[in-house]
């Protein structure tokens, strides 16, 4: 099966990292290219890709290349008002994380609205209870407590819901990080949204 690619056009190094970290985080199935210049960028092939996340300044330059191909192009931007951007996909780079990865995951089902569906678990049907992970080995237990936590919800706060004491909460927090081998609030939202355990828009 062919591979997706997605190239990052950015001079920013650190920018380009953090980027490429959560795609492919989000997209795994994809290959991330990264390119310091729009030059290096043409060098290579540009049309093979399926989608170029873009410095504004790097659109600004080269508007008349990225507004043939802007089913594919998304700007990264320092904020989500900007005018001269209407009608282009953008991306703030300056949200927390998890706001951050939130954006990603709508970008992507917003550009492959079947791919989401063709992924959901059964326990995004909210009659059924969550079924457990075969795949990573969590419990229906510990995936409840996941969803908990990437709605924001703090150890307290998931104990009271679910009705059991801190020290099992922590102990589940413990066991979901050991299993996936995802620290970060943000990779765990991803992970979540990823197997159809909650929907992006619900974060």
């Amino acid at each position: 099966m062919h591979k997706p690619e997605i190239a990052i056009i950015d001079s920013n190094t650190l920018t380009v990292i953090g980027l490429q970290g959560l795609l492919e985080e989000i997209i795994p199935m994809a290959v991330i290219r990264t390119f310091h210049s729009f030059a290096e960028f043409m060098d290579d092939t540009p049309d093979m890709y399926a989608h170029y996340f873009i410095s504004s300044q790097v659109y600004f330059e080269h508007t008349s290349f990225f507004l043939e191909r802007k089913v594919k192009a998304i700007v990264l931007t320092g904020s989500d008002n900007m005018p001269q951007l209407s009608g282009v996909l953008t991306l703030n780079i300056f949200q927390d994380q998890k706001s951050l990865a939130k954006s990603i995951l709508q970008l992507h089902q917003h550009g492959h609205p079947g791919m989401h569906h063709a992924m959901m678990h059964p326990a995004t049907h909210h009659s059924m209870p969550p079924q457990a992970d075969t795949e990573h080995g969590l419990s229906a237990r510990e995936i409840e407590v996941l969803i908990l936590i990437t709605k924001g919800l703090i150890n307290k706060e998931i104990a009271d819901k679910l009705n059991i004491s801190l020290t099992t909460v922590i102990s589940h927090r413990k066991n979901i990080t050991e299993k996936l081998g995802i620290k970060s609030v943000s990779g765990l939202t991803i992970y979540a949204v990823m197997h159809g355990y909650i929907e992006a828009g619900s974060i």
